[in-house]
């Protein structure tokens, strides 16, 4: 929660589903996926982040279909998944099943071919010849220039548009750093006089962001992570990125943590590929920790890169084999205030152990409210004393419901690659 602005009451115990329109069903359209709610609903799913939805520019366009980054009308749907009243129509259906939803604003460009390089050329930066750029190597996108005033005050109408015409709940900003930090002051200032309850999420880890956004990512993590399941990292590598979040980002912060997302997935491979057999035991770190992010396709589990520039449907079967493993982690979420996100009041202790090299044990708390978190980073069975826990009282683990009371349970057995989540009862 920044000084600047209030966070909405509802964020802090809330996830965030990645939805992927174009990939999640073979019509890849909004209809086609509204009938996915009631699934996600049950699962336990609060945001549904929405890749973007505007038309896709066809000039310098990669592959068949496009990037779906490479904005060519701010103020309109692509056509590939429907119709505006159609995606009036699903965030409608969302809100009424409680869901919230935001969706992607790529506010640093847009595609060659934007209706703005015609009507609005200044618009845009400049090449010493005169030319539009794009100063990050991505060939089908052309940067925007933030020192045009009529440029911001523009594309804060586009964003309350969506407001106005949607009536979404926020926004995920694409690769915020690289637009100015004054310009999501001045666009947040506008918007939450139309709309106080806004979620306001941040791609980037530029801790003066959270003077605007509510949360932000955690790509240190997630790199971390992913080089522990490689051996290029410790145990001990993982307290050590935790360790800096937590001594330099605001306690009021939200860090969203997750083991995928659409650039991981179809850049650098599925969860599977980049964390192997600790993949589990991370989504479970990711939702215990923080605020989690699901990825499309993970409850089933997704094991494939899916196309980026192509349709490439995700394989779905009619069997979610992790659905009730995130819908038991989401719901303990949101009962217990202990893993509320971005609460200075909650603590969280790391547990040392005789096995530090590959068990990743905590306990968070606030009031009586505590839950103890056991991960096996291993190939090899790990046993806990009880006794190095320093906790008293009866524990419930999540998954399978057994009790256990801590003073005298002696040692807690975890399988290779094993979870287990306990709340005090």
């Amino acid at each position: 929660m920044s000084a600047f602005f209030q966070r909405a009451s509802w964020i802090a115990d809330s996830n965030i589903y990645e939805v992927n329109v174009r990939q999640y069903t073979p019509e890849g359209s909004f209809n086609a996926f509204s009938r996915e709610l009631p699934r996600l609903k049950d699962m336990g799913i609060d945001i549904l982040w929405f890749m973007p939805i505007t038309p896709i520019s066809l000039e310098k366009r990669k592959g068949s279909l496009g990037s779906y980054y490479a904005c060519s009308d701010y103020l309109s749907i692509n056509p590939e998944y429907g119709s505006l009243e159609d995606f009036k129509q699903l965030v409608r259906k969302a809100h009424d099943m409680g869901m919230h939803v935001i969706i992607d604003w790529v506010a640093n460009h847009t595609g060659w071919d934007h209706h703005w390089t015609r009507e609005h050329p200044e618009y845009y930066r400049k090449n010493q010849d005169g030319q539009f750029f794009e100063a990050h190597g991505w060939e089908d996108v052309i940067d925007l220039n933030y020192d045009n005033q009529d440029l911001r005050r523009t594309m804060i109408g586009a964003m309350s548009w969506w407001l106005k015409e949607c009536d979404i709940d926020g926004f995920r900003c694409d690769m915020a750093m690289l637009v100015p930090l004054d310009f999501w002051k001045e666009a947040r200032t506008e918007l939450d006089k139309q709309k106080k309850d806004l979620f306001w999420l941040a791609e980037c880890e530029e801790i003066a962001y959270h003077e605007v956004f509510d949360a932000t990512y955690t790509w240190k993590f997630l790199h971390k992570m992913e080089a522990v399941w490689r051996r290029e990292s410790g145990v001990d590598g993982l307290d050590e990125v935790l360790s800096y979040y937590g001594s330099m980002f605001p306690p009021e912060a939200i860090r969203v943590y997750f083991t995928s997302n659409h650039d991981e997935n179809s850049h650098s491979g599925s969860e599977y590929e980049r964390m192997g057999n600790a993949a589990r035991a991370f989504a479970v770190l990711c939702a215990t920790w923080g605020m989690p992010m699901i990825y499309s396709g993970q409850e089933l589990p997704n094991y494939k890169r899916l196309r980026f520039f192509e349709k490439d449907p995700i394989a779905w079967t009619g069997h979610y084999e992790l659905h009730s493993f995130y819908k038991t982690l989401l719901e303990c979420r949101r009962r217990n205030p202990a893993l509320k996100a971005g609460d200075p009041a909650v603590t969280t202790r790391r547990i040392s152990t005789g096995e530090n090299w590959r068990c990743f044990g905590f306990v968070r708390c606030i009031g009586a409210h505590e839950v103890l978190v056991l991960l096996n980073i291993s190939g090899e069975p790990l046993s806990v004393p009880a006794g190095d826990l320093q906790l008293g009282g009866i524990f419930r683990e999540i998954f399978t419901g057994v009790e256990i009371d801590v003073t005298s349970v002696g040692r807690i057995e975890l399988e290779p690659w094993g979870y287990r989540v306990f709340e005090k009862k």
